[in-house]
């Protein structure tokens, strides 16, 4: 399981009230929750987990993930401004030679998506391969989510998830370097 979860890592950060309120976006769109799940290419294993919320304002729940820019403040596992090109960007980051991402979408009411909000930043940073077990944590809280499995495996929950009324899903491929380590965020420019 460790090494099938080797996408989930990173220190806890905490961003500043002003750093926050700098980026703040809310999406035009409909509430909705979009389940974010990297799948090994070699292995068909599931790799990481995270979930972005549309609500009052758009974040992305990343635990334990290792998306980095300078411009995107995040509090623990709580990625904030995440507007359409940081959006891009993100899925972008996951998807390369050696992984693709499943990009799985549900509209949700107001409500449910602000309850997922306050659930992911009061969820405070989480271990490592922890991803799957703390996102399906929180969609289980949800009304409409309440079947879900809480449990360690990505794919499993990307699964389950799918198969809920009203998601729609899409895979995205690329082929970048597989190395992370050669991202560099100060060439991404994401204006």
């Amino acid at each position: 399981m460790a090494l099938s979860l080797l996408g989930c890592s990173k220190p806890a950060s905490w961003a500043s009230e002003a750093e926050l309120a700098k980026v703040h976006y809310r999406d035009a769109g409909p509430t909705k929750l979009t389940l974010f799940t990297m799948i090994n290419n070699r292995s068909g294993a599931g790799a990481h987990s995270s979930l972005m919320i549309s609500a009052s304002q758009r974040v992305i729940w990343d635990p334990a993930g290792s998306f980095y820019h300078p411009s995107i403040p995040e509090r623990n596992d709580v990625l904030f401004g995440i507007r359409p090109q940081v959006a891009d960007a993100y899925t972008r980051y996951h998807a390369r030679e050696t992984f693709h991402v499943i990009v799985q979408e549900r509209e949700v009411a107001p409500e449910v998506a602000e309850q997922a909000l306050r659930l992911a930043l009061a969820r405070g940073n989480v271990g490592d391969a922890q991803c799957a077990l703390s996102t399906s944590g929180i969609l289980s809280q949800l009304e409409g989510f309440e079947s879900l499995s809480v449990g360690w495996f990505p794919k499993k929950l990307a699964e389950e998830f799918g198969a809920l009324p009203g998601v729609s899903e899409r895979k995205l491929y690329e082929y970048d370097n597989a190395d992370l380590r050669a991202y560099d965020p100060s060439q991404v420019t994401l204006n």
